[in-house]
């Protein structure tokens, strides 16, 4: 199939790349002309603009955008939208959110325009393992392009969620579920790290990894990790949150659904982003007030 590809950071170029390889033609955009020299060098079709990608594809067209989450994905729509035809489909493959998504749906089908929001997947390592696919929409558009998903993703590795929004609110969970992993296996090495005991930790996460109810991917990720740096010495502890965490809570207090360790995960992200906390220092003055308890001077 031919497919527009928009954006060509990591995962944009790497999916390029992938579906490549699969034998799909792909016409490429992004404002950084390296990277779509970079692309085109893999055998991709670059394009200097909206305007000329556009052009290079065959109707009816589908494009996929590949660009940050808010006011990227917002304006390359709205610039994109008016250079199509009836028929063609623009598809979101990033963290939009939910609710953003089934209003561009709409937005885009009085226009005569189709869109697929769809979850993604897989990072880095998305180019040689597969990403996973949680894609919403119209379903005949879906069936249209299912050769498209069925290169990016591994075996089993993509499905049809429903109308649209439901691609991204899937993929809103699933990195709300991210979150409270995470934090548990943090919580749980911090506390080996502090043991009295000399561990190995690279060596327990991949201990964990031969039988252990805990293994996973993140666990051979985390051994990978301290592997290379034992103490995370090379690493400041600051973990930033890209919104989806924040949108599964909201969602979960909307909806009154009880999500502790997913909202406490995310406040913990949030801890970690202070240089310093003045709540915490609130506890310390309250401590020597009442209890005559020693404070640390700055």
């Amino acid at each position: 199939m031919e497919l527009g590809v928009i954006g060509l950071g990591r995962m944009g170029s790497n999916m390029s790349q992938r579906l490549m390889e699969g034998g799909h033609r792909i016409v490429a955009y992004d404002r950084s002309a390296e990277a779509v020299r970079d692309v085109a060098k893999a055998g991709a079709t670059g394009a200097g603009s909206l305007e000329e990608l556009v052009r290079k594809l065959s109707p009816p067209r589908a494009v996929w955008l590949m660009v940050p989450a808010g006011a990227a994905v917002a304006e390359t729509i709205h610039s994109l939208a008016p250079l199509l035809s009836p028929g063609d489909v623009i598809i979101d493959g990033g963290n939009s959110y939910y609710k953003d998504s089934i209003q561009r749906a709409a937005s885009l089908r009085k226009q005569r325009l189709h869109f697929l929001d769809v979850g993604t997947s897989g990072g880095i390592w998305g180019l040689k393992m597969g990403y996973c696919l949680m894609i919403g929409g119209d379903q005949e558009v879906f069936r249209r392009l299912e050769p498209i998903f069925r290169t990016l993703a591994p075996e089993e590795g993509y499905a049809y969620m429903g109308r649209s929004g439901a691609g991204h609110f899937v993929k809103m969970v699933h990195n709300g579920i991210e979150y409270g992993l995470l934090q548990a296996y943090a919580e749980g090495f911090e506390l080996l790290h502090a043991s009295p005991y000399e561990l190995d930790l690279a060596q327990l996460a991949r201990l964990w990894n031969r039988g252990s109810v805990v293994r996973s991917w993140l666990l051979e990720l985390t051994e990978k990790a301290l592997a290379a740096d034992p103490g995370l010495a090379t690493i400041k502890g600051y973990v930033e949150d890209s919104g989806e965490g924040r949108w599964t809570v909201l969602e979960a207090v909307e909806r009154g659904v009880p999500l502790p360790v997913i909202s406490l995960s995310l406040l913990s992200r949030f801890r970690s982003q202070q240089d310093e906390s003045f709540g915490a220092k609130v506890i310390a003055a309250l401590r020597r007030e009442f209890g005559g308890h020693a404070v640390k001077s700055e």
